[in-house]
């Protein structure tokens, strides 16, 4: 059965969101919604998230599932505003937990609990979350991120970061449990699906000021990736991808979004006064005398 694909770009991360929905039913799903957030105001908007909601009214849409391809670093998900607004069940990949455990640690939050129950659904290999007449099957493609997930209906296939658009090549590799070889694995199980699958991205970050691109099918990846092209070694493509990595910075909205992300996107616990905080892990301290 036919689904229409609904994209929706995020221009301040770069990022893409969808509306996914059958015909014959209407209900739909939403997969990767982000929400505004001004990093030096410390601000939550909502516009982008209301585009999202404003679409699923105006074709009377029924929302069933709020999908992530996995845990951002790029951009604050509006998984629970959408869930609040419009209804629906949020699901992630299962090995969130193991990135809910690295954060955890990393901003001390004894508090929270790393077992995804922020999650409405864990979704592991070849699972099938059913939206009307057609139904998602899950790949589970990590390398990126240890729980990043592929979402695949019918002959479209929504694979988060695992590949750009194929001027930008594949996804960074030097988050926590990242893995060049495991990505490069999962880039292989995606190009299986065959040369006509087409593919939506995630981001787009628009090369040499091209004009944007969310989708491309198999055969154009395999042809014309910068990176992972046919006929390149597992080897040859780590060594590609870890220098890549070398150079690049630490996304700038990193430590923001993953407090909120690995939460499903609710907010951390108020503090006494009932403000909310997030948290910066300060780095380079050892070379400062600035301890008391």
């Amino acid at each position: 059965m036919s689904v229409v694909i609904s994209p929706f770009f995020h221009k301040a991360s770069f990022t893409l969101s969808y509306v996914v929905h059958c015909q014959e039913t209407l209900e739909c799903a939403i997969i990767d919604p982000a929400l505004d957030f001004d990093m030096y105001a410390g601000k939550l908007d909502n516009t982008f998230a209301e585009q999202l909601i404003d679409f699923v009214e105006a074709h009377s849409l029924k929302v069933k599932w709020i999908m992530e391809t996995h845990a951002h670093a790029d951009h604050v998900t509006a998984a629970t505003y959408l869930k609040n607004k419009l209804g629906g069940k949020t699901a992630c990949g299962s090995q969130v937990t193991s990135v809910q455990r690295t954060f955890k640690t990393l901003f001390n939050l004894p508090e929270f609990v790393d077992d995804g129950s922020q999650f409405d659904v864990l979704v592991n290999e070849n699972d099938e979350l059913v939206l009307g007449n057609s139904s998602f099957k899950v790949l589970e493609t990590p390398g990126h991120t240890p729980d990043s997930v592929t979402y695949v209906i019918n002959d479209k296939a929504f694979i988060g970061d695992t590949l750009f658009m194929p001027d930008s090549g594949t996804a960074r590799c030097d988050f926590p449990d990242g893995s060049a070889a495991e990505l490069y694995t999962s880039i292989q199980k995606i190009y299986a699906l065959g040369d006509d699958t087409t593919l939506y991205m995630c981001h787009d970050y628009q090369p040499n000021q091209r004009d944007l691109a969310y989708c491309c099918t198999v055969a154009e990846q395999k042809c014309n990736n910068t990176h992972v092209f046919s006929g390149i070694t597992a080897e040859d493509y780590a060594k590609i991808r870890e220098n890549r990595d070398n150079s690049l910075k630490v996304p700038r909205l990193i430590y923001p979004a993953l407090q909120l992300n690995i939460r499903a996107g609710q907010l951390p616990p108020p503090e006494a006064s009932g403000q909310y905080f997030l948290k910066t892990p300060l780095t380079g301290v050892e070379h400062l005398a600035l301890k008391n």
